[in-house]
């Protein structure tokens, strides 16, 4: 394994902090920006900890943070006992498509919020009559987004199996 250079690590924290502005804890961006770039694609718990001069817990809390999602995924070589985390292949489409899937289910929760407001004044109502219908709205559009997303992955699948090379 060759030791990250500085630009490298400066990409990688570029990405943590993007994430960290969206909530994510900082070290599980930077698993994630090292993961993104890192070679070999697959590093242990100690790699990742080493390279990103963090403890092993806190590589271990970012993983358990990052698996569910489907984003970074661990596997394990034949004949070894640590585990390995890399990007997943399709990683960013799964946990793209696991948000997307809890649309309807938050949408079932900003209706009964509604219900609940049901007497009240409209300006109370107005901020969750906004959430509401962004995420009926977005019920609505995702579904064809994302089947335009698989035909556009699918054509660059058939393009790159057609490469001689």
């Amino acid at each position: 394994m060759t030791q990250a250079t500085d630009a490298e690590l400066d990409f990688v924290d570029e990405v943590a902090a993007f994430f960290a502005a969206e909530g994510m804890p900082h070290i599980a961006g930077r698993v994630i920006g090292w993961l993104l770039i890192c070679d070999p694609p697959e590093q242990s718990a100690a790699q990742l900890a080493e390279t990103l001069q963090v403890s092993r817990s806190s590589i271990s809390s970012a993983t358990r943070l990052l698996t569910p999602s489907g984003l970074v995924e661990g596997t394990r070589r034949r004949g070894e006992r640590q585990e390995y985390f890399r990007i997943a292949a399709d990683g960013w489409s799964r946990m793209l498509a696991n948000r997307y899937a809890k649309t309807a289910a938050f949408r079932e929760v900003t209706e009964r919020g509604l219900a609940v407001l049901a007497e009240a004044a409209p300006e109370r109502r107005e901020r969750l009559e906004n959430v509401a219908e962004l995420y009926r709205f977005l019920e609505t559009e995702l579904p064809a987004l994302w089947t335009r997303w698989e035909q556009h992955r699918a054509r660059l699948d058939r393009a790159g199996s057609d490469d001689p090379a």
